[in-house]
């Protein structure tokens, strides 16, 4: 984003004047019935709303088609600069689900342990959400996440991606990791030979 430093957290990056500009981000559902109007698309709004919970300016729900078309739109999320694009449909294993095979062949790199993540959330609610071959991984510096098409799926998957997808944001584009806390640099100094007046401490006060 033009005129922006790129690290802030909390699914923001940093105006050139110190104000808080939204990291930009896209849902977008693949289903073939819902683009062609068979049905309402209910885990899109799902995705935008949990996207701005987390503090993302969200464009979408964008409804395609499964297959190609969800490429191209993710092809052009990525030369558009979103910081994040979530998805939803096309991840099971019917012979229209091609999403996960779409979203890789435009990643970088994959992040095995976000997908992952979600499938392990979902099979406490229902063991076919290991059927979901949902992927996830970086492509330039976007963020691409696939969730289920169900909309207990798609809050399974807002679930895990609240807790890491603002600060995953924030290293993509140039964040620190988080430090520990620094230790006291007043620490008491450590003598051979203290004051007899003072009575050591036990030993079971030992910090260590």
């Amino acid at each position: 984003m033009s005129g922006t430093h790129q690290h802030a957290g909390g699914g923001h990056a940093h105006g050139t004047d110190g104000t808080a500009v939204p990291y930009r981000a896209l849902a977008v559902t693949a289903s073939n019935r819902a683009s062609a109007g068979v049905y309402e698309d209910k885990g899109g709004p799902l995705l935008v709303e949990g996207l701005r919970v987390m503090g993302f300016a969200v464009d979408g729900p964008k409804v395609v088609p499964d297959g190609e078309p969800v490429r191209e739109l993710l092809q052009e999320a990525v030369r558009s600069g979103y910081a994040v694009v979530l998805t939803t449909g096309g991840t099971g294993i019917s012979p229209t689900d091609r999403t996960p095979e779409m979203t890789r062949s435009l990643l970088d790199h994959e992040i095995p342990g976000i997908a992952e993540a979600i499938r392990a959330e979902g099979r406490t609610k229902v063991p076919t959400a290991a059927l979901s071959r949902g992927v996830a991984g970086v492509a330039g510096r976007t963020l691409i996440v696939n969730l289920p098409g169900s909309t207990g799926g798609v809050k399974d998957g807002l679930a895990v991606l609240a807790g890491l997808l603002p600060h995953a944001v924030d290293q993509l584009h140039g964040g620190d990791h988080p430090q520990p806390p620094a230790e006291s640099s007043a620490q008491p100094a450590t003598t051979s030979q203290p004051d007899a007046s003072v009575s050591a401490a036990p030993r079971g006060d030992d910090p260590r």
